[in-house]
């Protein structure tokens, strides 16, 4: 039965764990096509963050759509970090968000409506913080709680930075810790200690904006953001058709506190099955290195961070600006067949 006093009580899943499996995306997709238009710049039929539309020469139009059921029990806390997670694709495409309108799914009969007064003003203090404006939305009654945002952003054309254009020479900088689909799991499970649950949700709440903001200024050439398909997940779809192979050095993959305890219990969410299933042959070398790190590199992430592909010469200079202590240089980018290589 759901406590009101839980809100991750109210859904099976939780956070970007929700997802449907990539394998099943890609089949129900696969095929799909629509008429050719010059001012769609990115849309379904690649593996980009966001859909960009051309409206002018000096101006295209960002869009996304993100939701998710509860991650954590605070309703506040939860509102923060579903835009937190919405407002991510703009930024992960050297975009600027400007205006979102509501995705929500209420269990009016079950839960107090006090709850979604106290989501929406941790949303409005996220969307606030990111210059945001909250248009309007829609609701309707659900036997789980979801929510989220659709985002618009803006950017010029010439300026949007994609997710599959990594080059040879580049490194490899992840701007948030690893572990937000394992300590879901395990506080789901009533294991997880307090101060792993606090450190997550601190995480997921922060924005990706600092990180976004330096794209340009140090000429990335490729990013995207860490969320439901985990780092490898995501990491793939980076390498696949750019002729590079990401190497991850995973000693520095930086970590969020309890994960690899949590991994060793078989505190895995099943999302991780799935990404493991659908992209465990993009990896060289699997062999390499334990179980354990192969559930950790394919945890799907909720409100992850960043992982940008940039010149290895402005690497240190993009690291200070930042001043993100959990960012790190994860590995560097060499030419290959569109996998991932494991550096344990």
């Amino acid at each position: 039965m759901a406590n009101p006093e839980k809100l991750t009580t109210y859904s099976r899943f939780s956070g970007c764990g929700a997802k449907l499996g990539p394998e099943l995306l890609d089949k129900a997709l696969c095929g799909l096509s629509q008429p050719e238009r010059p001012e769609v710049l990115a849309d379904f039929t690649g593996s980009e963050d966001a859909g960009v539309y051309r409206i002018s020469d000096d101006m295209a139009l960002v869009q996304t759509v993100d939701f998710f059921p509860p991650i954590v029990d605070d309703p506040a806390l939860f509102g923060a970090i579903a835009a937190a997670n919405s407002l991510s694709d703009i930024y992960a495409m050297g975009g600027r968000p400007v205006s979102a309108v509501n995705v929500l799914c209420y269990p009016e009969d079950d839960l107090p409506i006090e709850y979604l007064r106290k989501i929406m003003e941790g949303a409005l203090e996220a969307l606030t913080e990111a210059d945001t404006a909250l248009l309007g939305g829609h609701s309707v009654n659900d036997k789980e709680l979801k929510f989220g945002f659709s985002v618009n952003g803006i950017i010029h054309p010439d300026r949007i930075i994609r997710n599959n254009s990594p080059a040879p020479g580049d490194v490899l900088i992840l701007t948030k810790a690893l572990g937000t689909g394992t300590i879901n799991t395990a506080l789901r499970a009533e294991i997880a200690a307090d101060e792993a649950v606090m450190a997550a949700g601190l995480s997921m709440r922060a924005l990706n904006k600092a990180p976004a903001l330096l794209l340009h200024k140090y000429a990335a050439n490729a990013c995207t953001d860490i969320t439901g398909f985990g780092l490898a997940g995501h990491g793939a779809e980076m390498a696949m058709d750019s002729g590079t192979d990401l190497i991850f050095d995973i000693e520095r993959l930086p970590l969020l506190p309890d994960v690899m305890e949590y991994i060793s219990m078989g505190l895995v969410p099943a999302g991780s099955y799935n990404n493991r299933k659908f992209r465990l042959s993009r990896i060289k070398n699997p062999e390499t290195v334990t179980p354990e790190i192969l559930d950790l590199i394919f945890d799907p992430q909720t409100s992850g961070g960043l992982l940008i592909s940039l010149p290895k010469e402005n690497a240190r200079a993009f690291m200070e600006e930042l001043q993100q202590p959990a960012a790190a240089v994860i590995g560097s980018v060499v030419k290959g067949d569109g996998r991932i290589i494991l550096n344990a």
